[in-house]
C-alpha cells in the first residue's frame, strides 16, 4: 500500500498479535530481506525463520541502520531492552501474521480481485491480461511470479489505492496451502490456466491437486477455464455449480470459441467467436501453449468489458516473459541455450520450442543436455518415455542425460550419473555446429557444463588475493563513522578482477550496495546468486525491462532517462521501484544540473511508481591537492542540492559523494554512504602503505634461447642484440592487456626475484625479456605486476592511471582467487 500508512498497533490488531515498545510507529512498506533497500523509519521488517536462515538474527544489524519496526515470532527469544526506540509485533508465526495483515488490507480495497492459479502459465496470463486491460483500465498486479505464501501477501500490500482491477497469482506445492492464499486474495473472479504434473509427488492423485488449487475460487462469482479440458470442467461443475463458469476452446459449448487458426511466418491468425460476434486476432506466436494462454486472456478481457477493437489492437503487441533463459555463443560454432527456469515437462517443452526456433535460424542440429526431473509424479521409465517422445517431436537429434534416474532409464547410453562424471568423460570436440539446450535442475550445477562449452583457457593468469582485498576494505571502513554505509564498485568486470567472485566476497563483507556500469554486469551477478542491491550507473534505455526483471536499480541522470524508466515500470505494473538521482556538481558529465532540480522534484513527486533511494554526485579531482578548492565547492553544491531535494520531496534518502580518494582525503564529507572502488585493490591517494597489493598478473617462461650479437628480436626488428643475449619468451601480449608501449625496455618483468627488461616489440600473444644476467629456466614464473612491480609503477610508465591497467586485462586471462 505505497500511498497508505498504518500504525504498528493496527497491524498487530489485524494479525491478532501482541505489540510492545514504540507502538506509535507508522508503517508504509514491508521488508523481509535485510539486504534490500529500505526507508528505515517507514518500514516493517518481517523476521522469517526458515530451514536455512532466521531473519531474527539480522535485527541488531537492521536496528543499527535505523530500522525500528519488527514483526517477530514469539518462539524466538529477542532481548527487547536492547532496542529502546523500536516497536515489535509479537505473533505465533510471522508469515501467517503477514497473511492476516494482507487479508485485512484486501478487504479495505473495494475493487474486483482476479485470482489466477494453475500448474503453468500463471505469470504470462497475468502479464498479458494486464497489458490488454491497461488499454482501458488502471490495473494492479503481483510483480513477476510473487505467488507463494510470502509473495501473495506482499503483492497485496504493494497494490495502489486507485486501481480498478487487481490481478494476483497463487501457486502451491503441498496440500493445505491454498486456504491461506484464498483468504488473502478473496477473489471475485478466478482464472484456472491448466493442470499438469508439477509437484505431483506431493499429492495422492491429480484430482486431489486440482481440488486444492480450485479452493482459490470459493469466494469468486465467475471462473474462467479451458473448456476442452474435461478434467477441469467436470471438477468445476461438481464443486461450483452455482457459479458463472466461462470457458474457451475449440468446442461448440465454449463462451469464446476458436473457430480456426492459421500459422504463418509472423505468428498465428486466430478466428474467434464471442457471443455470436466473430473477429480475427493476429498473434505474434505460433506454439499451442501460447495460444491457449491467449484464449484465456481474451475471454477474461471480453467478460470484463474490454471492447473487441481494443483487443484486436493490443494482441499483436504482446511479448513473451523472460524466464531465466540465456543464449550464449559456444565452441565450434555451437549455440548454447541455458535454461534454468523450471524442471518439469511443460517447462522442458517451452525450452525445446526455443531450441527449435534458434537452431532453425542458424541451420544447426539440435542437442538436449537434460538432468533428472524430480517433480513429475511419474516413475523413471514412464518419465523417460515422455522425454523421448517430446524430444523426437521437437527434432532433437542428440539427447544426453545426467542423473541416476536418466542413467538407469537410458541404460548408460549417452548418459552420466553426475555432472562431474560428464565433465570428466566428455570430449568437447564432439560438439560442432549444434544448438544445445542445457536444461538442468539447480542442484546439478549445469553452469559448469556451460562454462566448459563456452570458454577457452589461457595459461597467463591474474591472481587475486581475497585476504588482501578484505584487509583493504577494513582499512577504508576504519575511516568511516559507524553508521556510514558503503557502496562497492564492481563495474568493468570488477576492475578486471572478476565480477561474481569479488561481489561474493563483498556480500560476505556486508557492504550495503554494489555498483556496476551497465545492466549486463548486474544481470551476470544476479544469475550468479548475488542478492545485494545493485545500482546500474550508466543504464541504457533498452535494458530497463531486464533491469526490472533482475531487480537492478538505475542511476537517473536526465529527464529522458527518467521518462523511459518510468514507462518501463508502468508497463510491468510495479510500484516503489528504487532509483538513484545523479546531480552534476561540476564534473560536467552525467547528471542533473542545479537549475533543473526544481523541475526534477515536481516530476518525481508525480511518479508514485518510483522511490528515490539515493542522491549522489561525482568528485572531479579528489585525489589531487591542487584541486582541493574545487572539491570543496562540489561538496557545498551537493549539500545544497540534497537539502533542496529533501525539502521538495518531503522524505529522506541516502546521500553519497566520496570515492576511494575522497574517503582518504575528505572524510568530513562522507554523508550517509561512500563509494569504494580502486582503493579496494590497494591503490591509495595518500600512498598509505597500510594497503595491501591485491592483484598479481603472472605468466611463465615458455622458451629460453640465445641470440647472437647483431641479431634482432621481434617485429620490425626493434630489439637489438649488441652482444650475445639470452632471451625469455613469455606468452602474454597486447591481446591479454600487456600494453605495447611497454616495448623496447620501457617495461620490465620479474623472474626469480630479478627484473628483466622487455626487449623488442610486444606481440599480440607474447613478449620477450632480456634474461642475460639472470638464471632462468623454461616454466619459471614471471610477474608482470604484483608485489615486486606495482600497478602504480606500470601506470606511471604509461602516463595513465591504475584503473586503466586493471580494466585492460583481457577476459581470456584466467582469474585465480587465493585465500588463506
Amino acid at each position: 500500500m505505497p500511498d497508505m500508512f498504518h500504525s504498528l498497533t493496527q497491524l498487530a490488531k489485524w494479525s491478532s498479535a501482541k505489540v510492545t515498545g514504540n507502538t506509535d510507529l507508522m508503517i508504509q512498506k514491508i521488508a523481509y530481506d535485510s539486504r534490500k533497500t529500505f526507508v528505515a523509519d517507514q518500514t516493517l521488517f518481517v523476521a522469517i525463520k526458515s530451514a536455512n536462515n532466521d531473519g531474527h538474527a539480522y535485527i541488531p544489524e537492521l536496528y543499527e541502520k535505523g530500522m525500528r519496526a519488527f514483526l517477530v515470532d514469539e518462539q524466538v527469544q529477542v532481548n527487547y531492552s536492547l532496542y529502546p526506540d523500536a516497536g515489535f509485533i509479537i505473533c505465533k508465526n510471522t508469515v501467517q501474521a503477514l497473511q492476516a495483515i494482507a487479508a485485512s488490507v484486501r478487504q479495505s480495497l473495494a475493487i474486483p480481485f482476479i485470482g489466477i492459479t494453475g500448474s503453468n502459465g500463471k505469470t504470462i496470463v497475468k502479464e498479458w491480461l494486464a497489458r490488454l486491460l491497461e488499454s482501458h483500465f488502471k490495473v494492479g498486479r503481483s510483480p513477476r511470479s510473487f505467488n507463494s505464501q510470502l509473495g501473495v501477501p506482499l503483492s497485496i500490500w504493494m497494490l495502489e489505492q486507485d486501481i480498478e482491477f487487481a490481478l494476483i497469482e497463487a501457486g502451491i506445492s503441498q496440500p493445505g496451502e491454498m486456504r491461506a492464499l484464498a483468504d488473502c486474495i478473496h477473489a471475485d473472479f478466478g482464472i484456472f490456466t491448466n493442470i499438469g504434473r508439477a509437484h505431483q509427488e506431493n499429492f495422492a492423485s491429480m484430482d486431489e491437486k486440482l481440488e486444492e488449487k480450485l479452493k482459490l475460487f470459493e469466494s469468486a462469482h465467475t471462473i474462467f477455464f479451458h473448456g476442452d479440458d474435461v478434467l477441469i470442467g467436470e471438477a468445476l461443475l461438481r464443486l461450483y455449480p452455482e457459479k458463472k463458469l466461462l470457458s474457451c476452446g475449440k468446442g461448440d459449448g465454449n463462451a469464446l470459441q476458436l473457430l480456426q487458426h492459421d500459422l504463418g511466418s509472423e505468428g498465428a491468425v486466430l478466428q474467434l467467436n464471442w457471443k455470436g460476434q466473430p473477429f480475427t486476432l493476429h498473434f505474434p506466436y505460433q506454439d499451442v501453449i501460447a495460444i491457449d494462454n491467449l484464449l484465456l486472456v481474451v475471454l477474461v478481457a471480453l467478460e470484463l468489458g474490454l471492447p473487441v477493437q481494443n483487443i484486436i489492437n493490443e494482441v499483436p503487441k504482446l511479448q513473451t516473459i523472460a524466464m531465466r533463459l540465456e543464449q550464449k555463443e559456444g565452441i565450434n560454432n555451437c549455440l548454447l541455450i541455458d535454461d534454468g527456469y523450471n524442471a518439469d515437462l511443460t517447462a522442458l517443452e517451452l525450452g525445446l520450442d526455443f531450441l527449435n526456433q534458434m537452431g532453425a535460424k542458424r541451420g544447426l542440429s539440435k542437442t538436449l543436455i537434460l538432468s533428472d526431473i524430480y517433480q513429475s509424479g511419474m516413475d523413471h521409465q514412464e518419465l523417460y518415455a515422455q522425454i523421448q517422445k517430446l524430444a523426437s517431436e521437437k527434432g532433437v537429434e542428440k539427447l544426453i542425460g545426467i542423473g541416476e534416474h536418466l542413467y538407469v532409464a537410458m541404460d548408460g547410453a549417452n548418459a552420466y550419473r553426475t555432472t562431474a562424471d560428464f565433465l570428466a568423460k566428455v570430449d568437447v570436440n564432439n560438439f560442432k555446429n549444434e544448438a544445445i539446450l542445457l536444461k538442468g535442475s539447480r542442484q546439478f550445477a549445469f553452469e559448469q557444463i556451460s562454462a566448459l562449452l563456452e570458454q577457452r583457457r589461457h595459461k597467463t593468469v591474474l591472481e587475486i588475493n581475497l585476504n588482501a582485498l578484505s584487509h583493504n576494505i577494513q582499512y577504508f571502513r576504519s575511516k568511516l563513522k559507524k553508521e556510514t554505509r558503503m557502496l562497492a564498485m564492481v563495474k568493468a568486470f570488477s576492475y578486471g578482477t572478476g565480477s561474481f567472485e569479488i561481489a561474493n566476497l563483498l556480500q560476505h563483507q556486508k557492504v550495503d550496495f554494489l555498483g556496476v556500469a551497465f545492466a549486463d554486469e548486474g544481470i551476470e551477478l544476479r544469475k550468479a546468486g548475488i542478492t545485494l542491491p545493485i545500482i546500474v550507473m550508466n543504464p541504457e534505455l533498452s535494458s530497463f525491462p531486464m533491469m526490472l526483471e533482475y531487480e537492478l536499480e538505475p542511476e537517473i541522470y536526465s529527464f529522458q532517462v527518467l521518462d523511459a524508466f518510468l514507462s518501463a515500470v508502468q508497463r510491468q505494473g510495479l510500484t516503489n521501484v528504487p532509483v538513484h538521482i545523479k546531480i552534476d556538481t561540476g564534473m560536467n558529465r552525467l547528471g542533473f544540473v542545479p537549475t533543473e532540480i526544481s523541475q526534477l522534484i515536481e516530476r518525481l513527486k508525480s511518479c508514485h511508481e518510483l522511490m528515490v533511494s539515493s542522491v549522489f554526485s561525482h568528485l572531479a579531482g579528489s585525489d589531487e591537492a591542487m584541486h582541493d578548492g574545487f572539491t570543496r565547492k562540489q561538496i557545498d553544491r551537493f549539500k545544497q542540492a540534497c537539502e533542496t531535494m529533501h525539502n521538495g520531496l518531503g522524505h529522506g534518502f541516502i546521500r553519497h559523494l566520496l570515492n576511494s580518494a575522497g574517503i582518504e582525503r575528505f572524510a568530513d564529507a562522507q554523508f550517509d554512504m561512500v563509494r569504494l572502488g580502486i582503493g579496494m585493490y590497494g591503490v591509495s591517494a595518500i600512498h598509505d602503505e597500510a594497503l595491501q597489493q591485491v592483484n598479481t598478473l603472472k605468466s611463465y617462461v615458455s622458451q629460453v634461447k640465445e641470440v647472437e650479437a647483431g641479431a634482432t628480436i621481434g617485429y620490425s626488428r626493434k630489439g637489438q642484440a649488441e652482444s650475445t643475449k639470452r632471451i625469455a619468451v613469455i606468452p602474454i601480449g597486447y591481446a591479454d592487456g600487456y600494453n605495447r608501449r611497454l616495448s623496447n625496455g620501457v617495461g620490465q618483468v620479474l623472474i626469480n626475484g630479478h627484473r628483466a627488461p622487455v626487449i623488442g616489440n610486444i606481440c599480440m600473444d607474447m613478449c620477450m625479456a632480456d634474461v642475460t644476467q639472470i638464471h632462468v629456466q623454461e616454466s619459471d614464473e614471471v610477474e608482470i605486476f604484483g608485489a615486486g612491480i606495482s600497478i602504480s609503477e606500470v601506470a606511471e610508465k604509461l602516463g595513465t592511471i591504475p584503473y586503466e591497467i586493471l580494466t585492460s586485462i583481457s577476459r581470456r586471462v584466467k582469474r585465480v582467487y587465493v585465500m588463506e
